[in-house]
């Protein structure tokens, strides 16, 4: 067994809790764990118990694989955790194979804890197989009030784990003991794991990562240290033999069925900056259609965390609407998905370093860094010195045709406890923003037709949240309030 070392684990300090209760409760557990592709969920488990005194099980499900493959891998990881490597007979069956595990725990000596870790239990279940039938029999019947039992099932597809296992209304209902969602790095852990990797990027430099691949450890450690940023984004993104460049039809088509239609789902609210509302959705997909099943796809895709609900402020008559979460599929989306075919005919060219420094370039940028901002609230309301339960989101006022009413944005606002209101601006730009006279009487504008047309009575404040800062003149410490950098968000 490949030693392990619990200092290999960056961040996942919550996670890390919730695992050493389970390994030192008093009673069986079964865990349910949870989240996007590549996340590390399992690189978190097999660390952490690899590095306890225990019997430590763990069968991986093989995506696409036959029973007759999936029952093969089980028998030989039951012969590696119980049987020291021995050639095991291999079962026909979930339910054999179980048996042959019960049987294996039965030898254990009894003051030792036993870690049963079942790895991308949706691809074990193979149509037909059985094998949910097969551990719901043994967790009931065997392994439920055995407390040196540590039940861990593990998926990528999320909505697989939900509906199968945590919302089970058949054997396994309400079995769960804990459930745990992995989300993707934020900002501090995504600096921490490139620092432990030697890739020595400054903190802008982590950001501007972060803008494009998002948190997600293993793309992080495709990373070449000998090159530029905009290389490795050229490299991994832009030639059709890079890591990252059919990534986006793979994560898909892994975990889900009809992918086309997530695929189109997640298309569609990656093109509205401002967020997409539930009605749009219904008139815009062609794929899906209306009613429950859009509902469900539409929670599907943000339990997996890619796209994120939300209800304007003040706009509760007009629904919930969702916005795209995930970094590198907004990047992908924007940048590859257009000219993939011309991509895969000419992989010669440095098509990156042909768009930074574009207008079209910095126009993303500070849509992805918005993004960036909604996915580090916690961080921003640290900053502001706001209570946890202020509530953040956006706002609009579109002005009606052959009027003189002005529209109205608001990137990010924050609704406070104490009769106030913090109204957000999100800049992005390689220097400290600064605001001049026409910017400040734009500025001047939007709270006059906030106020007007949400008619609130709070006191109102403005925050700037600049990635380079602002620079210091009459207009800012006139309208400006607070000041929100990038350094803030890590």
């Amino acid at each position: 067994m490949q030693k392990v070392n619990m200092r290999d684990i960056v961040g996942r300090k919550s996670e890390i809790k919730e695992l050493e209760d389970v390994f030192l409760s008093n009673r069986a557990e079964f865990v349910a764990v949870y989240g996007r592709r590549r996340v590390g969920k399992t690189f978190l488990i097999k660390t952490f118990f690899q590095s306890k005194k225990c019997i430590y099980f763990q069968m991986t499900g093989i995506y696409k694989g036959s029973l007759d493959n999936q029952l093969l891998q089980f028998s030989k990881e039951l012969g590696r955790a119980f049987y020291h490597d021995a050639a095991m007979k291999i079962p026909l069956a979930w339910m054999e194979a179980f048996e042959e595990l019960f049987s294996a725990i039965k030898l254990v000596e009894k003051n030792k804890k036993i870690i049963l870790f079942f790895d991308e239990l949706p691809w074990m279940a193979t149509r037909k197989s059985g094998v949910v039938s097969a551990l719901e029999y043994f967790w009931n019947r065997h392994w439920s009030d055995n407390k040196r039992i540590k039940l861990i099932v593990c998926g990528s597809a999320a909505s697989w784990i939900i509906k199968k296992i945590v919302r089970n209304r058949g054997g396994l209902h309400n079995r769960v003991t804990k459930k745990m969602r992995l989300l993707p790095f934020n900002l501090h852990e995504t600096y921490l794991f490139l620092e432990k990797h030697k890739l020595l990027f400054s903190r802008n430099q982590a950001l501007k990562i972060y803008m494009i691949m998002g948190g997600v450890p293993f793309y992080l450690i495709q990373l070449k240290k000998s090159s530029s940023i905009d290389q490795n984004i050229n490299k991994l993104f832009f030639d059709p033999n890079g890591f990252l460049f059919d990534e986006f039809d793979d994560i898909f088509s892994s975990l889900f069925d009809n992918s086309d239609q997530y695929e189109e789902l997640i298309t569609l609210i990656s093109k509205s900056h401002d967020g997409l509302s539930r009605k749009d959705l219904e008139e815009k997909n062609k794929l899906t259609g209306k009613g429950g099943r859009l509902t469900k796809r539409l929670e599907n895709l943000e339990n997996a965390g890619f796209i994120k609900a939300y209800i304007p402020f003040s706009h509760k008559r007009l629904g919930i609407f969702y916005r795209i979460s995930d970094p590198y599929c907004c990047f992908y989306i924007r940048w590859i998905k257009p000219i993939k075919n011309k991509l895969q005919q000419d992989s010669t060219s440095a098509h990156w370093t042909k768009i930074i420094n574009t207008p079209e370039y910095y126009n993303w940028m500070g849509y992805a860094f918005e993004n960036v901002c909604y996915q580090h609230l916690r961080e921003i309301k640290v900053a502001l010195s706001l209570e946890e339960s202020s509530m953040a989101s956006p706002w609009r006022h579109t002005s009606k045709k052959g009027t003189s009413d002005h529209g109205a944005q608001v990137d990010l606002l924050f609704d406070r406890n104490d009769r106030a209101i913090t109204i957000c601006e999100i800049k992005y730009t390689d220097h400290p923003f600064v605001i001049d006279k026409e910017y400040a009487a734009k500025l001047i504008k939007k709270i006059e037709i906030f106020k007007k047309m949400t008619h609130t009575k709070n006191q109102i404040f403005l925050a700037i949240i600049a990635a380079s800062g602002i620079k210091q003149n009459m207009y800012s410490e006139e309208l400006v309030n607070n000041i929100v950098t990038s350094d803030d968000l890590f």
